[in-house]
This record gives structure tokens, C-alpha cells and sequence, in this order.
């Protein structure tokens, strides 16, 4: 088998912190989120936290917070619905637009979940000095926005 060409170090530098940032984030997520209930998503525990610390949203204002599609969310919202975590209401007025709002049951769900999630979270980042921590947030706000930074 013969020998991949060269890369151009740039590439090369470029695909190493790739592989890093996704193996950490793989990594990470698993560990500090360990203690979401069995048969909970991260996608659902995605929306139930967005509804918790920003209040009701449209449905396409909460897709745009978890950086999914409207299309997708559907089926997570769905979900949650059918649970009792979430309900949607429809504008009187323009019936295309839709309100996300938390249950109280869902409410309670997410506000005894939460602090242990972030707790998980903390523990996590601990390895990372305070000035780390904010380094890497910067870091990865810089490479989110991409070419519009």
C-alpha cells in the first residue's frame, strides 16, 4: 500500500485540531451528560434547557438556538409534547407562527435536572485552569462565526 501524499501543513494542522475539538466534544458530552434519564435525548434535554433559561420561544426561534432545522425539531418537540414537557400554541392571528412553552411537569423536570447536568459540566472543565476555561470559549466563539468573524 502506497503512502498518502503530503498534506500542506496548514491542512495538516487544520484536521489535527478537527479531530481533537470533535473527539473532546464526543468525549465530554457523554461524561457530563451520563445523568440524563434513559429514553431522554440530547436533543430533547436541548430544548427543555432552552425553554427553561430563555422562556417560551417560536419554534424557529428555538431552532435556531440548538442549530438544528425546523424540520428536525419537529419530531424532538413531538416527543416532548407526548410526554407532557412541552406544549405549542398557535398565534391567533398568523396560524404558521408557533409558541413553545414548558409544562409545569416539564418545568419541574428540567429545574431537578439541570443542576445536576451542570454539575457534570463543572466537574469537566475543571482540568482547565479559569483562564482556560475563557480561552477556549473565545476559541470557539471565534471558529462558530467562521468567515463572519
Amino acid at each position: 500500500m502506497s503512502k498518502p501524499a503530503s498534506r500542506p501543513a496548514a491542512e495538516t494542522r487544520a484536521l489535527d485540531a478537527y479531530i481533537k475539538l470533535m473527539r473532546a466534544s464526543e468525549s465530554v458530552t457523554a461524561r457530563s451528560h451520563a445523568a440524563i434519564p434513559q429514553g431522554l435525548t440530547l436533543a430533547q434535554f436541548g430544548v427543555l434547557e432552552a425553554l427553561y433559561h430563555r422562556g417560551s420561544l417560536c419554534a424557529s426561534e428555538l431552532a435556531a438556538k440548538l442549530l438544528k432545522s425546523p424540520g428536525n425539531l419537529t419530531l424532538v418537540i413531538d416527543n416532548l409534547e407526548r410526554d407532557g414537557r412541552v406544549k405549542r400554541e398557535r398565534d391567533p392571528q398568523d396560524r404558521r407562527f408557533v409558541t413553545i412553552h414548558l409544562t409545569a411537569s416539564g418545568r419541574q423536570f428540567i429545574a431537578n435536572l439541570f443542576p445536576t447536568i451542570a454539575a457534570g459540566i463543572t466537574r469537566e472543565f475543571a482540568v482547565l485552569s479559569p483562564a482556560e476555561q475563557a480561552m477556549l470559549a473565545e476559541l470557539c466563539k471565534k471558529l462558530g462565526l467562521g468567515a463572519s468573524a
